[in-house]
Protein backbone atom coordinates (compact mmCIF):
# COMPACT_ATOMS: atom_id res chain seq x y z
CA UNK A 1 0.00 0.00 0.00
CA UNK A 2 1.22 3.75 -0.87
CA UNK A 3 1.75 5.51 2.01
CA UNK A 4 1.09 9.12 1.49
CA UNK A 5 3.53 12.10 2.69
CA UNK A 6 2.07 13.74 6.13
CA UNK A 7 1.77 17.04 4.80
CA UNK A 8 0.25 16.04 1.73
CA UNK A 9 -2.69 14.66 3.35
CA UNK A 10 -2.67 17.57 5.77
CA UNK A 11 -2.96 19.93 2.50
CA UNK A 12 -5.69 18.21 0.92
CA UNK A 13 -7.64 18.13 4.30
CA UNK A 14 -7.19 21.63 4.32
CA UNK A 15 -8.38 21.90 0.73
CA UNK A 16 -11.66 20.35 1.85
CA UNK A 17 -12.23 22.20 4.29
CA UNK A 18 -12.26 25.21 2.21
CA UNK A 19 -14.31 23.96 -0.11
CA UNK A 20 -16.89 23.07 2.19
CA UNK A 21 -16.54 26.60 4.02
CA UNK A 22 -17.00 27.84 0.66
CA UNK A 23 -19.77 25.73 -0.62
CA UNK A 24 -21.80 26.85 3.23
CA UNK A 25 -21.52 29.99 2.10
CA UNK A 26 -22.60 29.86 -1.67
CA UNK A 27 -24.79 27.31 -1.58
CA UNK A 28 -27.92 29.12 0.02
CA UNK A 29 -27.40 31.69 -2.17
CA UNK A 30 -27.14 30.00 -5.38
CA UNK A 31 -30.48 28.02 -3.88
CA UNK A 32 -32.23 31.25 -2.95
CA UNK A 33 -31.54 32.39 -6.74
CA UNK A 34 -33.10 29.10 -8.01
CA UNK A 35 -36.36 29.64 -6.13
CA UNK A 36 -36.08 33.18 -7.94
CA UNK A 37 -35.74 31.20 -11.46
CA UNK A 38 -38.83 29.09 -10.19
CA UNK A 39 -41.15 31.17 -9.18
CA UNK A 40 -40.52 33.64 -12.51
CA UNK A 41 -40.91 30.23 -14.49
CA UNK A 42 -43.91 29.16 -12.69
CA UNK A 43 -45.68 32.60 -13.23
CA UNK A 44 -45.08 32.66 -17.15
CA UNK A 45 -46.14 28.94 -16.82
CA UNK A 46 -49.56 30.29 -15.22
CA UNK A 47 -49.73 33.25 -17.74
CA UNK A 48 -48.99 30.48 -20.47
CA UNK A 49 -51.57 28.25 -20.13
CA UNK A 50 -54.83 31.20 -18.99
CA UNK A 51 -53.99 32.16 -22.35
CA UNK A 52 -54.11 28.70 -23.89
CA UNK A 53 -57.70 28.06 -21.38
CA UNK A 54 -59.18 30.69 -22.32
CA UNK A 55 -59.01 30.77 -25.90
CA UNK A 56 -61.83 29.77 -27.92
CA UNK A 57 -62.47 25.86 -27.45
CA UNK A 58 -60.99 23.80 -29.74
CA UNK A 59 -62.00 20.12 -28.95
CA UNK A 60 -60.65 18.43 -32.51
CA UNK A 61 -57.05 19.51 -31.85
CA UNK A 62 -54.71 18.23 -34.63
CA UNK A 63 -51.82 16.52 -32.67
CA UNK A 64 -48.51 17.07 -34.36
CA UNK A 65 -46.07 14.27 -34.17
CA UNK A 66 -43.08 16.76 -34.82
CA UNK A 67 -40.49 16.25 -32.16
CA UNK A 68 -40.72 19.83 -31.37
CA UNK A 69 -44.17 19.77 -30.19
CA UNK A 70 -42.98 17.59 -27.18
CA UNK A 71 -42.10 19.95 -24.74
CA UNK A 72 -45.23 22.06 -24.98
CA UNK A 73 -47.37 18.82 -25.07
CA UNK A 74 -45.11 17.68 -21.52
CA UNK A 75 -45.87 21.21 -19.99
CA UNK A 76 -49.51 20.56 -20.83
CA UNK A 77 -49.79 17.33 -19.78
CA UNK A 78 -47.62 17.88 -16.48
CA UNK A 79 -50.01 20.86 -15.68
CA UNK A 80 -53.27 18.57 -15.97
CA UNK A 81 -51.76 15.87 -13.81
CA UNK A 82 -50.47 18.04 -11.12
CA UNK A 83 -53.55 20.41 -10.71
CA UNK A 84 -55.76 16.71 -10.50
CA UNK A 85 -53.15 15.84 -7.51
CA UNK A 86 -53.89 18.80 -6.00
CA UNK A 87 -57.01 18.56 -6.20
CA UNK A 88 -57.11 14.57 -5.02
CA UNK A 89 -54.90 15.50 -2.11
CA UNK A 90 -57.39 17.97 -0.81
CA UNK A 91 -60.36 15.61 -1.37
CA UNK A 92 -59.03 12.61 0.04
CA UNK A 93 -57.99 14.23 3.16
CA UNK A 94 -60.98 15.89 3.81
CA UNK A 95 -63.54 12.54 2.46
CA UNK A 96 -61.24 10.59 5.37
CA UNK A 97 -61.26 12.97 7.56
CA UNK A 98 -65.08 12.80 7.67
CA UNK A 99 -65.62 9.15 7.03
CA UNK A 100 -63.24 8.34 10.12
CA UNK A 101 -64.89 10.40 12.64
CA UNK A 102 -68.51 10.82 11.41
CA UNK A 103 -69.53 7.36 12.68
CA UNK A 104 -72.94 8.09 11.37
CA UNK A 105 -71.64 8.70 7.84
CA UNK A 106 -69.02 6.95 8.37
CA UNK A 107 -70.67 3.38 6.74
CA UNK A 108 -71.97 5.43 3.82
CA UNK A 109 -69.38 6.90 2.65
CA UNK A 110 -67.28 4.02 3.06
CA UNK A 111 -69.99 2.36 0.40
CA UNK A 112 -69.91 5.24 -1.50
CA UNK A 113 -65.85 5.22 -2.28
CA UNK A 114 -66.06 1.35 -3.03
CA UNK A 115 -68.57 2.04 -5.60
CA UNK A 116 -66.54 5.25 -6.81
CA UNK A 117 -63.15 3.56 -6.91
CA UNK A 118 -64.56 0.85 -8.78
CA UNK A 119 -66.14 2.62 -11.09
CA UNK A 120 -64.07 3.11 -14.63
CA UNK A 121 -62.71 6.41 -16.11
CA UNK A 122 -64.90 6.43 -19.08
CA UNK A 123 -68.35 5.82 -17.31
CA UNK A 124 -67.25 9.26 -15.61
CA UNK A 125 -66.31 10.79 -19.46
CA UNK A 126 -70.16 11.23 -20.58
CA UNK A 127 -71.67 13.58 -17.38
CA UNK A 128 -68.29 15.00 -16.54
CA UNK A 129 -67.26 16.27 -20.03
CA UNK A 130 -70.81 17.44 -21.10
CA UNK A 131 -71.33 19.19 -17.82
CA UNK A 132 -67.61 21.28 -18.13
CA UNK A 133 -68.29 21.96 -21.66
CA UNK A 134 -72.01 23.03 -21.09
CA UNK A 135 -70.44 25.54 -17.98
CA UNK A 136 -67.93 26.95 -20.63
CA UNK A 137 -69.25 26.44 -23.99
CA UNK A 138 -67.29 28.81 -25.80
CA UNK A 139 -63.87 28.53 -23.95
CA UNK A 140 -61.14 26.00 -23.78
CA UNK A 141 -61.16 25.73 -20.32
CA UNK A 142 -64.70 23.35 -20.08
CA UNK A 143 -62.73 20.73 -22.14
CA UNK A 144 -59.18 21.23 -19.59
CA UNK A 145 -61.65 21.54 -17.08
CA UNK A 146 -63.28 17.69 -18.15
CA UNK A 147 -59.82 15.82 -18.47
CA UNK A 148 -58.56 17.12 -15.51
CA UNK A 149 -61.86 15.83 -13.61
CA UNK A 150 -61.59 12.73 -15.53
CA UNK A 151 -57.37 12.27 -14.41
CA UNK A 152 -59.30 12.93 -10.84
CA UNK A 153 -61.23 10.57 -10.64
CA UNK A 154 -58.31 7.94 -11.37
CA UNK A 155 -56.21 9.49 -8.78
CA UNK A 156 -58.34 9.83 -5.85
CA UNK A 157 -59.60 7.30 -4.31
CA UNK A 158 -56.76 4.91 -3.09
CA UNK A 159 -55.75 8.24 -1.22
CA UNK A 160 -58.46 9.05 0.75
CA UNK A 161 -58.78 5.28 1.66
CA UNK A 162 -55.18 5.08 3.04
CA UNK A 163 -55.65 8.57 4.90
CA UNK A 164 -59.07 7.05 6.30
CA UNK A 165 -57.19 3.81 7.16
CA UNK A 166 -55.03 5.75 8.80
CA UNK A 167 -56.84 7.60 10.95
CA UNK A 168 -58.34 4.37 12.10
CA UNK A 169 -55.39 2.89 12.87
CA UNK A 170 -54.33 5.94 15.09
CA UNK A 171 -52.58 4.48 18.55
CA UNK A 172 -54.86 5.59 21.39
CA UNK A 173 -52.50 6.90 23.50
CA UNK A 174 -51.42 9.61 21.39
CA UNK A 175 -55.45 10.91 20.82
CA UNK A 176 -55.76 10.52 24.50
CA UNK A 177 -52.39 13.03 24.90
CA UNK A 178 -53.61 15.25 22.84
CA UNK A 179 -56.74 15.22 24.99
CA UNK A 180 -55.29 15.73 27.96
CA UNK A 181 -52.84 18.74 26.61
CA UNK A 182 -56.02 20.43 25.11
CA UNK A 183 -55.29 20.59 21.57
CA UNK A 184 -57.73 21.79 19.90
CA UNK A 185 -59.52 20.45 16.63
CA UNK A 186 -57.40 22.27 14.40
CA UNK A 187 -53.85 21.39 16.61
CA UNK A 188 -54.47 17.83 16.53
CA UNK A 189 -55.22 17.43 12.83
CA UNK A 190 -51.98 19.55 12.06
CA UNK A 191 -49.98 17.98 15.01
CA UNK A 192 -50.97 14.49 15.43
CA UNK A 193 -53.58 13.11 12.34
CA UNK A 194 -52.12 14.60 9.60
CA UNK A 195 -48.31 13.65 10.28
CA UNK A 196 -49.42 10.00 11.28
CA UNK A 197 -50.74 9.68 7.90
CA UNK A 198 -47.61 11.39 5.87
CA UNK A 199 -46.08 8.27 4.98
CA UNK A 200 -49.12 6.85 3.39
CA UNK A 201 -50.05 9.42 2.29
CA UNK A 202 -46.69 10.23 0.50
CA UNK A 203 -46.60 6.68 -1.22
CA UNK A 204 -50.39 6.64 -2.35
CA UNK A 205 -49.84 10.36 -4.03
CA UNK A 206 -47.16 8.38 -5.65
CA UNK A 207 -48.95 5.84 -7.10
CA UNK A 208 -51.84 8.47 -7.85
CA UNK A 209 -49.67 10.29 -9.99
CA UNK A 210 -48.75 7.25 -11.69
CA UNK A 211 -52.33 6.39 -12.44
CA UNK A 212 -53.28 9.39 -14.06
CA UNK A 213 -50.14 8.88 -16.51
CA UNK A 214 -51.42 5.26 -16.71
CA UNK A 215 -55.12 6.82 -18.07
CA UNK A 216 -54.00 9.99 -19.62
CA UNK A 217 -53.93 8.44 -23.14
CA UNK A 218 -57.99 7.67 -22.31
CA UNK A 219 -57.99 11.10 -20.77
CA UNK A 220 -56.68 13.38 -23.58
CA UNK A 221 -57.84 11.57 -27.05
CA UNK A 222 -61.06 10.10 -26.99
CA UNK A 223 -64.85 9.52 -28.61
CA UNK A 224 -67.64 10.77 -27.34
CA UNK A 225 -70.65 9.37 -29.40
CA UNK A 226 -70.32 11.54 -32.81
CA UNK A 227 -67.87 13.62 -30.80
CA UNK A 228 -64.08 13.26 -31.28
CA UNK A 229 -62.21 15.20 -28.23
CA UNK A 230 -58.86 15.64 -28.49
CA UNK A 231 -56.25 17.81 -26.34
CA UNK A 232 -52.48 18.81 -26.58
CA UNK A 233 -51.00 16.75 -24.45
CA UNK A 234 -48.26 13.44 -24.69
CA UNK A 235 -51.39 11.04 -23.95
CA UNK A 236 -52.98 12.72 -27.33
CA UNK A 237 -49.28 12.41 -28.83
CA UNK A 238 -48.59 8.88 -27.54
CA UNK A 239 -52.14 7.55 -29.14
CA UNK A 240 -52.10 9.47 -32.33
CA UNK A 241 -48.42 7.85 -32.87
CA UNK A 242 -49.13 4.20 -31.93
CA UNK A 243 -52.54 4.49 -34.60
CA UNK A 244 -50.40 5.98 -36.95
CA UNK A 245 -47.51 3.19 -36.48
CA UNK A 246 -44.88 5.38 -35.99
CA UNK A 247 -42.35 3.75 -34.47
CA UNK A 248 -40.05 7.03 -34.15
CA UNK A 249 -42.57 9.39 -32.73
CA UNK A 250 -43.14 6.83 -29.97
CA UNK A 251 -39.51 6.50 -29.12
CA UNK A 252 -39.31 10.53 -28.94
CA UNK A 253 -42.96 10.40 -26.42
CA UNK A 254 -41.83 7.33 -24.75
CA UNK A 255 -38.42 9.00 -23.56
CA UNK A 256 -40.07 12.25 -22.96
CA UNK A 257 -42.52 10.45 -20.37
CA UNK A 258 -39.63 9.06 -18.85
CA UNK A 259 -37.39 12.27 -18.79
CA UNK A 260 -40.41 13.77 -16.54
CA UNK A 261 -40.61 10.99 -14.38
CA UNK A 262 -37.32 10.68 -13.40
CA UNK A 263 -37.15 14.45 -12.73
CA UNK A 264 -40.31 14.44 -10.84
CA UNK A 265 -38.87 11.35 -8.53
CA UNK A 266 -35.36 13.54 -8.01
CA UNK A 267 -36.78 16.84 -7.34
CA UNK A 268 -40.15 16.09 -5.96
CA UNK A 269 -41.16 12.48 -4.59
CA UNK A 270 -37.26 11.90 -2.85
CA UNK A 271 -37.56 14.90 -0.58
CA UNK A 272 -40.87 14.18 0.55
CA UNK A 273 -40.22 10.47 1.47
CA UNK A 274 -36.76 11.93 3.01
CA UNK A 275 -38.84 14.68 4.69
CA UNK A 276 -41.69 12.05 5.66
CA UNK A 277 -39.39 9.99 7.54
CA UNK A 278 -39.65 12.00 10.44
CA UNK A 279 -42.93 11.15 11.49
CA UNK A 280 -42.41 7.39 11.78
CA UNK A 281 -43.23 6.43 15.31
CA UNK A 282 -40.59 4.66 17.31
CA UNK A 283 -38.81 4.85 20.19
CA UNK A 284 -35.20 4.31 19.15
CA UNK A 285 -34.08 6.50 16.07
CA UNK A 286 -33.29 4.61 13.12
CA UNK A 287 -29.40 4.11 12.31
CA UNK A 288 -30.56 4.51 8.75
CA UNK A 289 -32.24 7.35 7.27
CA UNK A 290 -33.23 8.46 3.66
CA UNK A 291 -31.25 11.48 2.70
CA UNK A 292 -32.04 13.97 -0.25
CA UNK A 293 -29.77 16.66 -0.73
CA UNK A 294 -32.77 19.21 -2.91
CA UNK A 295 -34.21 18.36 0.71
CA UNK A 296 -30.84 19.24 2.65
CA UNK A 297 -30.70 22.09 0.13
CA UNK A 298 -34.35 23.55 0.69
CA UNK A 299 -33.73 23.25 4.45
CA UNK A 300 -30.98 25.43 4.00
CA UNK A 301 -32.10 28.07 1.78
CA UNK A 302 -32.12 31.84 3.35
CA UNK A 303 -35.07 33.07 1.31
CA UNK A 304 -37.66 30.23 2.48
CA UNK A 305 -36.32 30.62 6.19
CA UNK A 306 -37.04 33.96 6.08
CA UNK A 307 -40.34 32.86 4.27
CA UNK A 308 -40.95 30.69 7.57
CA UNK A 309 -39.67 32.96 10.11
CA UNK A 310 -41.63 36.19 9.07
CA UNK A 311 -44.83 34.58 7.77
CA UNK A 312 -45.54 30.80 8.16
CA UNK A 313 -44.16 30.46 11.62
CA UNK A 314 -46.36 33.60 12.83
CA UNK A 315 -49.60 32.51 10.88
CA UNK A 316 -49.78 29.40 12.26
CA UNK A 317 -49.14 30.78 15.96
CA UNK A 318 -51.76 33.02 14.99
CA UNK A 319 -54.58 30.06 13.32
CA UNK A 320 -53.36 27.64 16.41
CA UNK A 321 -54.64 30.53 18.87
CA UNK A 322 -58.00 31.46 17.26
CA UNK A 323 -58.97 28.04 16.71
CA UNK A 324 -58.12 26.96 20.49
CA UNK A 325 -60.49 29.86 21.72
CA UNK A 326 -62.94 29.57 19.56
CA UNK A 327 -63.46 26.28 20.63
CA UNK A 328 -62.51 26.77 24.39
CA UNK A 329 -65.57 29.35 23.90
CA UNK A 330 -68.26 26.44 22.29
CA UNK A 331 -67.24 24.11 25.32
CA UNK A 332 -68.52 26.70 27.65
CA UNK A 333 -71.34 27.78 25.75
CA UNK A 334 -72.21 23.70 25.19
CA UNK A 335 -71.84 23.42 28.96
CA UNK A 336 -74.36 26.61 29.66
CA UNK A 337 -76.73 24.63 27.46
CA UNK A 338 -76.75 27.92 25.32
CA UNK A 339 -75.62 25.79 21.70
CA UNK A 340 -78.88 25.02 20.18
CA UNK A 341 -79.04 22.17 17.16
CA UNK A 342 -80.41 23.21 14.00
CA UNK A 343 -84.48 22.95 14.06
CA UNK A 344 -85.85 19.55 13.32
CA UNK A 345 -87.98 20.41 10.51
CA UNK A 346 -85.28 21.90 8.58
CA UNK A 347 -83.10 18.97 9.06
CA UNK A 348 -85.59 17.14 7.62
CA UNK A 349 -86.78 19.02 4.53
CA UNK A 350 -82.87 18.94 3.83
CA UNK A 351 -82.92 15.62 3.37
CA UNK A 352 -85.83 15.27 1.99
CA UNK A 353 -85.03 17.37 -0.55
CA UNK A 354 -81.43 15.18 -1.11
CA UNK A 355 -83.35 11.90 -1.05
CA UNK A 356 -86.01 13.52 -3.79
CA UNK A 357 -82.93 14.31 -6.06
CA UNK A 358 -81.57 10.82 -5.55
CA UNK A 359 -84.72 8.74 -6.14
CA UNK A 360 -85.39 11.08 -9.40
CA UNK A 361 -81.59 10.14 -10.95
CA UNK A 362 -82.42 6.71 -9.97
CA UNK A 363 -85.74 6.29 -11.11
CA UNK A 364 -84.84 8.04 -14.52
CA UNK A 365 -81.59 5.79 -14.65
CA UNK A 366 -83.57 2.38 -14.55
CA UNK A 367 -85.73 3.78 -17.09
CA UNK A 368 -82.99 4.23 -19.46
CA UNK A 369 -81.91 0.47 -18.77
CA UNK A 370 -85.75 -0.34 -20.51
CA UNK A 371 -84.33 0.47 -23.66
CA UNK A 372 -81.74 -2.76 -23.34
CA UNK A 373 -83.34 -6.71 -24.64
CA UNK A 374 -82.64 -9.69 -22.24
CA UNK A 375 -79.95 -10.94 -24.63
CA UNK A 376 -77.99 -7.63 -23.59
CA UNK A 377 -78.50 -8.46 -20.13
CA UNK A 378 -77.16 -12.18 -20.87
CA UNK A 379 -74.11 -10.60 -22.52
CA UNK A 380 -73.29 -8.46 -19.34
CA UNK A 381 -73.59 -10.95 -16.81
CA UNK A 382 -70.94 -13.64 -18.72
CA UNK A 383 -68.71 -10.35 -19.08
CA UNK A 384 -69.10 -9.37 -15.73
CA UNK A 385 -67.76 -13.25 -14.60
CA UNK A 386 -65.05 -13.59 -17.31
CA UNK A 387 -63.77 -9.84 -15.96
CA UNK A 388 -64.05 -10.83 -11.96
CA UNK A 389 -61.80 -14.15 -12.67
CA UNK A 390 -59.07 -11.53 -14.21
CA UNK A 391 -59.24 -9.01 -12.05
CA UNK A 392 -59.07 -11.74 -8.76
CA UNK A 393 -56.17 -13.83 -10.90
CA UNK A 394 -54.02 -10.58 -11.28
CA UNK A 395 -54.10 -9.52 -7.54
CA UNK A 396 -52.78 -12.97 -6.83
CA UNK A 397 -50.36 -12.48 -9.45
CA UNK A 398 -49.28 -9.24 -7.82
CA UNK A 399 -49.18 -10.10 -4.54
CA UNK A 400 -46.59 -13.01 -5.30
CA UNK A 401 -43.92 -10.43 -5.83
CA UNK A 402 -45.04 -7.06 -4.35
CA UNK A 403 -45.31 -8.40 -0.58
CA UNK A 404 -41.69 -10.09 -0.18
CA UNK A 405 -40.07 -6.67 -2.80
CA UNK A 406 -42.09 -3.91 -0.98
CA UNK A 407 -40.67 -5.11 2.48
CA UNK A 408 -37.51 -5.05 1.39
CA UNK A 409 -37.51 -1.97 -0.04
CA UNK A 410 -38.77 -0.41 2.91
CA UNK A 411 -36.73 -1.87 5.63
CA UNK A 412 -33.50 -1.07 3.39
CA UNK A 413 -33.04 2.48 2.99
CA UNK A 414 -30.14 1.89 0.35
CA UNK A 415 -31.79 -0.58 -1.95
CA UNK A 416 -34.76 2.23 -1.67
CA UNK A 417 -32.88 4.84 -3.08
CA UNK A 418 -31.85 2.29 -5.85
CA UNK A 419 -34.71 0.91 -6.79
CA UNK A 420 -37.57 3.74 -5.69
CA UNK A 421 -36.55 5.70 -9.23
CA UNK A 422 -36.86 2.54 -11.49
CA UNK A 423 -40.22 1.57 -9.78
CA UNK A 424 -41.14 5.12 -9.91
CA UNK A 425 -40.76 4.97 -13.89
CA UNK A 426 -41.97 1.69 -13.83
CA UNK A 427 -45.44 2.41 -12.14
CA UNK A 428 -45.85 5.73 -13.95
CA UNK A 429 -45.00 4.23 -17.36
CA UNK A 430 -48.33 4.37 -19.63
CA UNK A 431 -48.99 0.36 -19.69
CA UNK A 432 -51.04 0.92 -22.67
CA UNK A 433 -48.15 1.65 -24.95
CA UNK A 434 -46.88 -1.81 -24.28
CA UNK A 435 -49.88 -3.66 -24.86
CA UNK A 436 -49.52 -3.62 -28.86
CA UNK A 437 -46.46 -5.12 -28.24
CA UNK A 438 -47.80 -7.68 -25.74
CA UNK A 439 -51.00 -8.35 -27.94
CA UNK A 440 -48.79 -8.63 -31.07
CA UNK A 441 -46.00 -10.94 -29.30
CA UNK A 442 -49.18 -13.34 -27.83
CA UNK A 443 -50.31 -13.51 -30.94
CA UNK A 444 -47.41 -15.14 -32.68
CA UNK A 445 -47.19 -17.61 -29.57
CA UNK A 446 -50.76 -18.39 -30.20
CA UNK A 447 -52.66 -16.14 -27.36
CA UNK A 448 -55.14 -13.80 -27.54
CA UNK A 449 -56.78 -10.67 -25.99
CA UNK A 450 -57.82 -12.63 -23.08
CA UNK A 451 -54.84 -13.22 -21.59
CA UNK A 452 -53.06 -10.00 -23.02
CA UNK A 453 -55.53 -8.13 -20.70
CA UNK A 454 -54.34 -9.93 -17.56
CA UNK A 455 -51.18 -8.57 -18.33
CA UNK A 456 -52.20 -4.99 -18.92
CA UNK A 457 -54.56 -5.54 -15.55
CA UNK A 458 -51.19 -6.61 -13.96
CA UNK A 459 -49.03 -3.58 -15.47
CA UNK A 460 -51.57 -1.30 -13.89
CA UNK A 461 -52.09 -2.56 -10.41
CA UNK A 462 -48.99 -4.07 -9.13
CA UNK A 463 -48.03 -0.69 -8.18
CA UNK A 464 -51.08 -0.15 -5.74
CA UNK A 465 -49.83 -3.02 -3.72
CA UNK A 466 -46.22 -2.37 -3.59
CA UNK A 467 -46.29 1.14 -2.57
CA UNK A 468 -48.78 0.30 0.26
CA UNK A 469 -46.36 -2.26 1.22
CA UNK A 470 -43.13 -0.16 1.38
CA UNK A 471 -45.17 2.77 3.16
CA UNK A 472 -45.90 0.07 6.02
CA UNK A 473 -42.41 -1.48 5.97
CA UNK A 474 -41.04 2.16 6.65
CA UNK A 475 -43.40 2.76 9.23
CA UNK A 476 -42.63 -0.42 11.28
CA UNK A 477 -40.90 1.30 14.23
CA UNK A 478 -37.10 0.50 14.19
CA UNK A 479 -37.04 -0.93 17.54
CA UNK A 480 -39.27 -3.85 16.95
CA UNK A 481 -37.03 -4.60 14.11
CA UNK A 482 -33.84 -4.26 16.57
CA UNK A 483 -35.88 -6.86 19.41
CA UNK A 484 -36.60 -9.21 16.33
CA UNK A 485 -33.17 -8.85 15.86
CA UNK A 486 -32.11 -9.20 19.66
CA UNK A 487 -33.76 -12.31 20.01
CA UNK A 488 -32.66 -13.92 17.25
CA UNK A 489 -36.20 -14.75 15.70
CA UNK A 490 -35.91 -16.52 12.42
CA UNK A 491 -37.19 -15.38 9.16
CA UNK A 492 -40.43 -17.09 9.54
CA UNK A 493 -41.27 -16.08 13.10
CA UNK A 494 -40.05 -12.16 11.92
CA UNK A 495 -43.08 -12.33 9.69
CA UNK A 496 -45.53 -13.28 11.32
CA UNK A 497 -45.02 -11.07 14.56
CA UNK A 498 -43.17 -8.31 13.12
CA UNK A 499 -43.71 -7.57 9.28
CA UNK A 500 -47.35 -9.18 8.40
CA UNK A 501 -48.59 -7.53 11.94
CA UNK A 502 -46.57 -4.49 10.81
CA UNK A 503 -47.81 -4.12 7.22
CA UNK A 504 -51.39 -5.50 7.53
CA UNK A 505 -53.26 -1.96 7.74
CA UNK A 506 -51.27 -0.79 4.47
CA UNK A 507 -51.49 -4.09 2.59
CA UNK A 508 -55.50 -4.19 2.70
CA UNK A 509 -55.33 -0.54 1.51
CA UNK A 510 -53.31 -2.02 -1.24
CA UNK A 511 -54.95 -4.81 -2.06
CA UNK A 512 -58.28 -2.97 -1.70
CA UNK A 513 -57.20 -0.22 -4.05
CA UNK A 514 -55.36 -2.77 -6.35
CA UNK A 515 -58.40 -4.19 -7.13
CA UNK A 516 -60.62 -1.14 -8.03
CA UNK A 517 -57.75 -0.23 -10.16
CA UNK A 518 -58.00 -3.52 -12.02
CA UNK A 519 -61.74 -2.71 -12.80
CA UNK A 520 -60.70 0.59 -13.69
CA UNK A 521 -57.53 -0.85 -15.98
CA UNK A 522 -60.12 -3.10 -18.01
CA UNK A 523 -61.74 -1.08 -20.02
CA UNK A 524 -58.82 -0.28 -21.56
CA UNK A 525 -57.23 -4.31 -21.09
CA UNK A 526 -60.51 -5.92 -22.65
CA UNK A 527 -60.78 -3.15 -25.38
CA UNK A 528 -58.30 -2.48 -27.56
CA UNK A 529 -58.03 -0.32 -30.76
CA UNK A 530 -54.54 -1.87 -32.70
CA UNK A 531 -53.59 -0.90 -36.66
CA UNK A 532 -56.74 0.43 -37.47
CA UNK A 533 -58.77 -2.66 -36.06
CA UNK A 534 -60.46 -2.95 -32.71
CA UNK A 535 -59.83 -6.11 -30.90
CA UNK A 536 -62.15 -6.43 -27.65
CA UNK A 537 -62.45 -9.70 -25.36
CA UNK A 538 -65.38 -10.98 -23.41
CA UNK A 539 -65.51 -8.63 -20.13
CA UNK A 540 -67.09 -5.72 -18.93
CA UNK A 541 -64.52 -3.27 -19.41
CA UNK A 542 -64.91 -4.22 -23.52
CA UNK A 543 -68.87 -3.63 -22.57
CA UNK A 544 -67.86 0.03 -21.30
CA UNK A 545 -65.61 1.20 -23.89
CA UNK A 546 -67.44 -0.45 -27.21
CA UNK A 547 -70.51 1.37 -25.37
CA UNK A 548 -68.46 4.56 -25.21
CA UNK A 549 -67.38 4.37 -28.51
CA UNK A 550 -70.99 4.01 -30.40
CA UNK A 551 -72.73 6.29 -27.66
CA UNK A 552 -75.21 3.88 -26.11
CA UNK A 553 -75.36 5.38 -22.59
CA UNK A 554 -77.92 2.46 -21.40
CA UNK A 555 -75.34 -0.36 -22.15
CA UNK A 556 -73.02 1.97 -20.65
CA UNK A 557 -75.15 2.64 -17.66
CA UNK A 558 -75.97 -1.27 -17.30
CA UNK A 559 -72.51 -2.25 -17.32
CA UNK A 560 -71.42 0.48 -14.71
CA UNK A 561 -73.78 -0.42 -12.09
CA UNK A 562 -73.13 -4.08 -12.45
CA UNK A 563 -69.49 -3.12 -11.43
CA UNK A 564 -69.92 -1.17 -8.87
CA UNK A 565 -72.15 -4.26 -7.30
CA UNK A 566 -69.63 -6.69 -8.17
CA UNK A 567 -66.92 -4.20 -6.18
CA UNK A 568 -69.23 -3.50 -3.78
CA UNK A 569 -70.12 -6.91 -2.71
CA UNK A 570 -66.61 -8.08 -2.29
CA UNK A 571 -65.73 -5.17 -0.11
CA UNK A 572 -68.33 -6.05 2.11
CA UNK A 573 -68.09 -10.17 2.49
CA UNK A 574 -64.02 -9.72 2.48
CA UNK A 575 -61.93 -6.23 2.77
CA UNK A 576 -64.23 -4.88 5.41
CA UNK A 577 -64.09 -7.98 7.78
CA UNK A 578 -59.98 -7.14 7.26
CA UNK A 579 -60.32 -3.30 7.40
CA UNK A 580 -61.49 -4.07 11.11
CA UNK A 581 -59.17 -6.76 11.97
CA UNK A 582 -56.75 -3.77 11.14
CA UNK A 583 -58.21 -1.36 13.01
CA UNK A 584 -58.42 -3.45 16.05
CA UNK A 585 -55.74 -6.60 16.44
CA UNK A 586 -53.05 -5.32 14.53
CA UNK A 587 -53.25 -1.39 15.85
CA UNK A 588 -49.85 -0.28 17.22
CA UNK A 589 -50.29 0.96 20.31
CA UNK A 590 -48.28 0.62 23.67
Amino acid sequence: MIQLPEAFSYTRSRATLARAQVFKRTGPVILDLVVAALCLAAFYGVLKIAGYWLSSAQPQFVVSLKPSSLPLYAFYSVVRIGLAYLLSLVFAIGYGYVAAYNQRAESLMIAALDILQSIPVLSFLPGVMLAMVALFPTRQLGVEMGAIVLIFTGQVWNMAFSFYSSLKSLPRELGEASRIYGFSTWQRFWQLELPYGTIGLVWNSMISVAGGWFFLMACEMFVLGDRDFRLPGLGSYLQTAASADNIPAMVYGILTVIAIIVATDQLIWRPVIAWSDKFKIEQSASADRIDSPILHLIQHSNALAAVKRHTLTPLSERLNHTFAERQQQYRTRQAAGEVKASPLWLRISVLSMVGIGILYAAVSALLKLREINGGQYLIILESAGATFLRVNLSLLLASAWTIPAGVAIGFNPKLARIVQPVVQVAASFPAPILFPIIILGLMKLGGGLGIGSIALMLLGTQWYILFNVIAGAMAIPSDLREVSTLFRFTQLQRWQTVILPGIFPYLITGLVTASGGAWNASIIAEYFHLKGQTLSTLGLGAQISAASDKGQFQILLLATIVMALMVVTVNRLVWRPLYRLAETKYKLEA
